[in-house]
């Protein structure tokens, strides 16, 4: 599936070079899909490198933090992630 807003929050906003900022994101995609290459594009002009991002698998349930490492030209790539027990 794509990215959507739907499931996106800001935890805690940071001043660009100050300390990364945080954020959630609840969808039924899978770490490998939301890990993957360009899925947060669209949110190119929010996220910054360092930032990051704790995913929840609402249909496995499962959950992910992954860091942004590269964010260019339009193109964002995070981390592969770091799995968080859920039960």
């Amino acid at each position: 599936m794509a990215f959507s807003t739907t499931g996106w929050s800001t935890i805690a906003a940071s001043k660009r070079g100050n300390a990364p900022a945080i954020y959630s994101y609840i969808s039924a995609d899978a770490k490998a899909t939301v890990t993957g290459a360009n899925y947060f594009n669209s949110l190119s002009d929010t996220l910054a490198v360092g930032d990051w991002i704790f995913h929840y698998d609402s249909n496995t349930p499962t959950a992910t933090v992954s860091v942004v490492i590269s964010n260019s030209g339009g193109t964002v790539d995070v981390s592969a992630g770091t799995a968080i027990g859920v039960t």
